[in-house]
């Protein structure tokens, strides 16, 4: 890519992350080419902001020199690359072509996924994000960039439009293995703070009032500042994050941590604990809504 001409940029998985993001592309002078499973959804997207769209991913291939993943799982994004029917993506995208795959995904899959587009002259750079939907609107989230550092160095401007801050945390893999280990750590305060709030109200406290008190005591959270007054005391439950995608993002951690030989007892209970959660309610509901599974469970045990 010349540092003089805005690569093309391929965006596929035009969701609740993946529209807004691939819109501040649009907006920093990138043209975008949007393709999602759900045609109509990436034609949408490319009569409001002014890009392109396409339901082929071999044209996609031919029409880029950068192709962004926002998809659910690693699954998919091989798939799109490599096996799907209408026309294997990657074997049509250009010798030096980049792909960043900025969904969650199995750190050791990403490794293997970067070896068989490395042999086809491609290269691959892992980049998941933190923030959210309001962060991915206002172009202000947190990326972590796993890769080749020359492949990291020729992408970073096209993050950097999506993103305010961004860390390169290591090579290929890193940045899927760092986004599963944040999110374990935001489920299990989430887990732990629900918990809490259980034990006090049942004591006596106010659930409300002990979040501001621990917000601003050595037991502080995200998720004691930001989501369980907000969202499970007010029964609004309203984050945009699915509980699927959160039971998935930990079990990653935990798989990770059993794929290296790790001893890790504590993800492997939140991993659990999440799994359960989505099984019982759905993995399209907020994952705040865990909070429920897990109060109802209680009282049925204590029943018995």
């Amino acid at each position: 890519m010349s540092e003089h001409t805005k690569p093309r940029i391929g965006f596929i998985g035009i969701g609740n992350m993946g529209a807004p993001m691939a819109a501040n592309l649009v907006r920093a002078g990138y043209a975008v080419i949007a393709y999602d499973v759900a045609a109509e959804r990436a034609r949408t997207f490319a009569a409001e902001h002014s890009a392109q769209a396409t339901a082929s991913l071999a044209n996609l291939g031919k029409s880029a020199d950068v192709i962004i993943t926002m998809l659910p799982s690693g699954h998919e994004v091989r798939h799109v690359l490599l096996k799907a029917e209408n026309g294997a993506l990657a074997a049509n995208l250009k010798a030096g072509s980049i792909v960043i795959d900025m969904s969650s995904a199995a750190p050791v899959g990403t490794r293997a996924l970067g070896a068989e587009l490395g042999a086809s002259g491609l290269a691959l750079v892992d980049a998941p994000v933190s923030g959210g939907v309001v962060r991915a609107k206002d172009g202000s989230l947190t990326i972590m960039i796993g890769g080749d550092a020359e492949a990291v160095t020729s992408v970073k401007p096209i993050l950097a439009a999506m993103g305010q801050k961004l860390f390169e945390v290591g090579t290929l893999g890193c940045g899927h293995a760092l986004k599963a280990l944040n999110n374990f750590l935001a489920a299990t305060s989430f887990a732990a703070a629900t918990e809490a709030a259980r034990v006090g109200r049942q004591f006596g406290l106010d659930p409300a009032v002990m979040m501001d008190v621990i917000s601003v005591s050595t037991g502080r959270s995200f998720a004691t500042e930001m989501m369980i007054k907000q969202h499970v005391l007010s029964g609004v439950f309203g984050t945009g994050f699915a509980l699927g995608l959160l039971a998935k993002d930990v079990k990653i951690a935990a798989d990770l941590a059993d794929e290296i030989g790790v001893e890790a007892p504590v993800v492997e209970l939140v991993s659990e604990m999440w799994s359960e959660a989505r099984d019982a309610l759905g993995g399209d509901r907020d994952h705040t809504r865990a909070a429920l599974h897990w109060e109802q469970k209680g009282l049925r045990r204590a029943a018995e």
